[in-house]
Parts: C-alpha cells; sequence; structure tokens
C-alpha cells in the first residue's frame, strides 16, 4: 500500500506540475501579445540577445564544426563502397541542415542559456526579488518572462543557421582537403540537394525548440525550491526536461513535415538528385 499510495502522490504531483507549466505558458503567451509592440519590452529584450546569442556563439562554433568533420569523415566512406562519395556534400548537408542542426543548436542553448536563465530568475525567487515585483504592482511574467523567452525564441533559428553554416564548413575541410573530392560538385550537390523545404523545415523546429527552452527555463525559475539546493535542482532539471522536449517535438516535427512535403511534392533523395 505504500508504494501505491507514493506511486498514486507521484502521478497527482506530475499532472499538477504539468497544468501549472501549461498555465504560465499561456500567461506567457498573452503577456507577449499585449506587449510585443511596445518599446520598453524591447529594451528589456535587447540585453538578453547577449545573454542567448553572442555567450552561446563559440559553443556551437566547436560544436557544428566537428560535428561537419566527424559526419564528412564517417559518410565518405560509406558513399565510397557504392562510388558515390562525390554527393558527399549533399548528404552531410540533408543530415545537418533539416535534421542536427536544430537539435545541436537547440541543446547548446538549453546547456548554455537555459541552466543560466533559471538560476538568474530562481536567485531572484529565493531572495523574494519576484515578491517585490507583485507588490509594486508590476508584473513579474511581463517584465522578466517575456523578454527571455523572446530572446530564447528570436536567436535559436539564428544559432542553427550559424550550426548548419560551421558544419558545412568543416565537412568541406575534410571533403576538398583531406579526401580530394572536387571543390565544384561538392557544393554544387548540396546546392541541388538542399531544398528552401529544408531550409524552412529547420527554421520551424528551431523556433518550436526556442521557445520551449525558454518557456522551461523561466518556470523552473519561478518555481525552484529555497536555497542554493533548490536553484541548482532547477537548473539541472531545467536542461534535463528542455533536452527531453527537444527531441520529442523533433520527432513529431519531422513526421509532420515529411508528410506535408511528400503530399505536396513527392518523394526526393539526394542520390537522384
Amino acid at each position: 500500500m505504500t508504494f501505491v499510495a507514493r506511486l498514486g502522490q507521484y502521478t497527482i504531483d506530475s499532472i499538477a506540475e504539468i497544468g501549472a507549466f501549461w498555465r504560465f505558458a499561456a500567461r506567457t503567451i498573452v503577456a507577449v501579445f499585449l506587449s510585443i509592440t511596445s518599446l520598453r519590452t524591447w529594451r528589456l529584450v535587447i540585453p538578453q540577445f547577449y545573454e542567448v546569442g553572442n555567450r552561446t556563439v563559440p559553443v556551437i562554433l566547436v560544436t557544428g564544426t566537428f560535428v561537419g568533420l566527424v559526419l564528412a569523415v564517417s559518410g565518405y566512406m560509406q558513399l565510397r563502397d557504392v562510388g558515390l562519395e562525390q554527393r558527399l556534400g549533399a548528404a552531410v548537408a540533408l543530415s545537418v541542415i533539416p535534421q542536427l542542426g536544430p537539435v545541436l543548436a537547440g541543446g547548446m542553448v538549453a546547456g548554455r542559456v537555459g541552466g543560466a536563465l533559471t538560476a538568474e530568475l530562481g536567485t531572484m525567487n529565493v531572495t523574494e526579488q519576484i515578491d517585490a515585483l507583485r507588490s509594486m504592482g508590476s508584473d513579474p511574467i511581463r517584465y522578466l518572462v517575456v523578454p527571455r523567452f523572446l530572446a530564447c525564441l528570436l536567436l535559436t533559428p539564428l544559432l542553427t543557421w550559424y550550426c548548419d553554416g560551421m558544419a558545412m564548413l568543416g565537412s568541406a575541410a575534410v571533403a576538398l582537403g583531406l579526401k580530394g573530392i572536387e571543390s565544384g560538385p561538392y557544393w554544387e550537390y548540396i546546392m541541388t540537394a538542399v531544398a528552401k523545404w529544408d531550409l524552412f523545415d529547420g527554421t520551424i523546429k528551431s523556433l518550436a525548440f526556442g521557445g520551449v527552452i525558454g518557456l522551461t527555463s523561466c518556470y523552473k525559475g519561478f518555481t525552484c525550491g529555497l536555497g542554493a539546493e533548490g536553484v541548482g535542482r532547477a537548473c539541472t532539471e531545467s536542461f534535463v526536461v528542455s533536452f527531453i522536449a527537444i527531441l520529442i517535438l523533433d520527432f513529431f516535427i519531422t513526421v509532420t513535415m515529411q508528410s506535408i512535403y511528400v503530399s505536396i511534392w513527392g518523394f526526393k533523395t539526394f542520390l537522384t538528385a
């Protein structure tokens, strides 16, 4: 009975947590629509651009470059066995742009930015600064959450494109410098294989990932436990939940986007591009 009681209590707490998160998310979305045209809001957003964007660029640089290097090395061996090594660029691009790029950039934002946002808001919650805002008649959601949410939402696509570009350059270094593939066919196959839809697909994913990271990080910061232990636990939970949500969203968005693409244009493969 003790195990059953604990399981039931855990289930109830989990459902309540999910409901509280969606209430928080709904309040944030409403606040975004109400304040997005306000100059004051964008004055608060701009400093967050630096936190979300500039400080994540070095991590994206290293991650994207080495992902491109690894994909080029492994992809060349596989394609060479079937005589298609000239299409290495197309294979890498189709792997990175709609698939790996958004997940990598989202994971880096969740790890680098999500934890920082959670720690910042969690510290404000522990020191009762958020309660002080409420007592002064200010809306903490509009003042604290909306700028951070917008920064994550808008900059994650830019970081994703940057990650894609660095991966392409990394794979080009291997293909052109180490494997001796001709430059002209390499870039030509990339341009032929990668359609505007692939860029659109990756952008949609990155927007969804950025929104989830912003909401999750801010919610965990607002609801963290007391003391340094509570803030630290909230930071860990923020990253874990954000990354799991990214993987789940990636699956459903991929299935949906592929279904839409096939219903409009039919099936396409880079081998016949």
